[in-house]
C-alpha cells in the first residue's frame, strides 16, 4: 500500500505463510503486495535493519530559485506561508511552478525553519499543588445560540477553576466583564467550594487591573476583595492566554459539554432565565463529579472563608423621571410610576439592580446589557395603568418597541396598525399587554396570538379576556347562629355536678 512501510512482523508472517502457500496467497495473508513479496525473498534483511533513504529520488523544482528568492523572503518574514510564496513565484515565473509543487515547497520550508528559522516559544508544563491557585475568566457563549422565550440570549459565563482538582464554577453574565460580575462570581465560587485558594489568577481584566506598567496595579475595589479573602492576586502576561491554560482549556470543554447537553435536550430555547440557570448548574455539577476525589484532597488545603461576604455591588444614584424611567450607566430602565420624582440609591450588581428609597428596597430589576445599539431594559408592566388612561400615546411612544414582551405581540401590533384605525389598534394592543401582565398568561397568550397570525385573524380582546382573565370563585354564604350566653352556664353546671 502506497505510503505504508512494511514492518518486521509482516515479513516474518509472510515467510511463515510462504512455507505452505503460494507467493500470492502468502502476500495477501501478510497484507503486502506480490511485488513486495518478491523483494523480500531476494533480500534477507529485515526492514528495521535497512538504512533509511534520505536522498532525493526526483529533481528539486525549486533549486534555481531557493537561495536567490525563497530564502530571502523567509528570512525577512519567517511566518510567510508556502502558498503565499508559491503564488509569488507563479507571478514572477509564469508556467514554471504549477500548484502540484505546493507540497514540495511546504516540505522545504518546514525543513528550513527547523534548520535556520527563528526560535519558537517553549511551553513549560506546571505542577499544581492543592489549594494554591484558583483562576477566573469570562467566556462568550454566542456560538451556542441559546434563546430565552424565542429571543436570542446574548450572554457570557464567569468561569472559576481550581488548578489542582479542576473543580469549577460558572454563572451567567448578561453585561460586560465588570467588577460586579467578577466579584459576585468569585464569591459565589469560593463559598460553594467552602474555602479560598492562596492565589487568585486572571488575565488583564480592566475590572481588576489598571493595566499600567507596574506589576501590582490592582484597582482599589479588587485589592479590597483580595484582602477580604486573604488571597494574592496574579495575572498572565498580556496576549498570552495559554499562561492561564487551566481555565482557558476548561472554557472549551465546558462549552462542549453545554452544547452536547443542548443537543441531547433537542432544542436550545428556555422558558426563562431561571430555567437556563438550572440547566447550566446541572452541567457543571456533572463535570465536577468526575473530579470529586481530587477536590476532596484540595478542599482540605483551602484557606478558611471569612465570616461574611464582602460588597459585590457599586452604589449609584438615579432620579426617576416623569416618564417612569431612570438611567444607570447609560442604560434606560423603567420603574413603578409611584417612584416618579424620587432619587433612588441604586446598587449595581453583576446581574441585577436593587433600588432603595430611604433605606427600603422599593424596586429590583435585571441588569441591562450595553451590547449593540439598544440600551434599554424596560418592563411593560410599569406602563400599563397609564396606557389604559391614554391608549393613543402608544402609537408614537419613543420606546414602544421595547414594551413588547415577545415577538408575537410586536407582530400582532403590526397587523392591528395595518388593518384597524389608530384608536382601535391602540386600544386592543394595550388591552393585550394588560392581559399579558397577569401571572402566567404572557406565554400562553403569545402562543394564541401566533396561532391567530398564522390564520390571518385579528385578536378578539373580549373573547381573550373571558378565556385568560382570572375568574372570581363564588363563595358559599354561611349563616352562623350565635348561641345564647346562658347555654355556657348550663355547661358549667353540668361540669360541677
Amino acid at each position: 500500500m502506497s505510503g505504508t512501510r512494511i514492518t518486521d512482523q509482516q515479513v516474518r508472517l509472510y515467510m511463515s505463510k510462504r512455507k505452505h502457500h503460494s507467493q500470492e496467497i502468502a502476500a495477501a495473508k501478510a497484507g503486502i503486495s506480490v511485488r513486495s513479496a518478491r523483494r523480500i525473498e531476494r533480500d534477507a534483511v529485515l526492514p528495521s535493519q535497512k538504512p533509511r533513504r534520505y536522498w532525493r529520488s526526483r529533481p528539486d523544482p525549486f533549486a534555481d530559485v531557493w537561495d536567490a528568492e525563497v530564502v530571502p523572503m523567509l528570512a525577512n518574514a519567517p511566518q510567510l506561508q508556502a502558498v503565499t510564496i508559491l503564488r509569488k513565484l507563479q507571478d514572477d515565473h509564469p508556467g514554471e511552478y504549477p500548484d502540484s509543487t505546493r507540497r514540495t515547497l511546504e516540505r522545504r520550508i518546514r525543513h528550513w525553519r527547523a534548520m535556520s528559522g527563528p526560535p519558537k516559544e517553549v511551553f513549560f508544563p506546571q505542577q499544581h499543588e492543592p489549594g494554591v491557585r484558583g483562576l477566573s475568566d469570562f467566556t462568550d457563549m454566542a456560538e451556542l445560540r441559546v434563546t430565552i422565550a424565542g429571543v436570542p440570549f446574548e450572554h457570557r459565563l464567569y468561569h472559576f477553576v481550581l488548578a489542582f482538582s479542576r473543580w469549577e464554577y460558572a454563572n451567567i453574565v448578561e453585561g460586560g466583564e465588570s467588577f460586579e460580575a467578577l466579584s459576585m462570581g468569585l464569591q459565589n465560587a469560593l463559598w460553594q467550594a467552602g474555602g479560598c485558594p492562596r492565589e487568585h489568577r486572571t488575565d488583564s481584566l480592566s475590572a481588576a487591573f489598571r493595566n499600567l506598567a507596574d506589576e501590582d496595579d490592582f484597582t482599589v475595589r479588587y485589592a479590597a476583595l483580595l484582602e477580604h479573602y486573604g488571597m494574592n492576586g496574579t495575572r498572565n502576561n498580556r496576549g498570552l492566554g495559554h499562561e492561564n491554560g487551566s481555565v482557558e482549556s476548561s472554557h472549551r470543554y465546558l462549552k462542549e459539554a453545554v452544547d452536547q447537553a443542548l443537543m441531547l435536550r433537542g432544542h436550545r430555547d428556555f422558558v426563562d432565565r431561571a430555567t437556563y440557570d438550572e440547566f447550566l448548574r446541572e452541567v457543571v455539577m456533572r463535570r465536577n463529579r468526575r473530579n470529586a476525589a481530587a477536590f476532596r484532597l484540595e478542599r482540605e488545603q483551602l484557606m478558611d472563608l471569612p465570616l461574611r461576604r464582602t460588597t459585590d455591588f457599586v452604589e449609584e444614584e438615579a432620579r426617576v423621571t416623569r416618564c417612569s424611567t431612570f438611567t444607570v450607566r447609560g442604560i434606560l430602565y423603567s420603574a413603578p410610576s409611584r417612584l416618579i420624582g424620587h432619587r433612588l440609591k441604586v446598587r449595581v450588581y453583576g446581574d441585577r439592580l436593587d433600588c432603595y428609597l430611604s433605606g427600603a428596597l422599593v424596586h429590583s430589576t435585571s441588569r441591562g446589557s450595553r451590547a449593540g445599539d439598544n440600551r434599554r431594559a424596560l418592563d411593560y408592566r410599569h406602563f400599563i395603568e397609564s396606557l389604559k388612561r391614554k391608549p393613543q400615546a402608544f402609537k408614537g411612544l419613543a420606546f414602544r418597541d421595547e414594551l413588547f414582551p415577545r415577538e408575537a405581540y410586536r407582530r400582532t401590533w403590526e397587523q392591528l396598525e395595518a388593518r384597524l384605525t389608530q384608536r382601535e389598534a391602540c386600544k386592543v394592543i394595550v388591552g393585550l399587554l394588560e392581559l399579558a401582565a397577569l401571572d402566567g398568561v404572557e406565554a400562553v397568550l403569545a402562543a394564541r396570538l401566533n396561532a391567530l397570525l398564522v390564520d390571518g385573524k385579528l385578536p378578539d380582546l373580549k373573547a381573550l379576556r373571558e378565556e385568560f382573565a382570572p375568574r372570581h370563585a363564588d363563595c358559599p354564604v354561611v349563616n352562623v347562629e350565635m348561641p345564647p350566653v346562658s347555654s355556657y352556664d348550663d355547661l358549667l353546671g353540668k361540669e360541677v355536678a
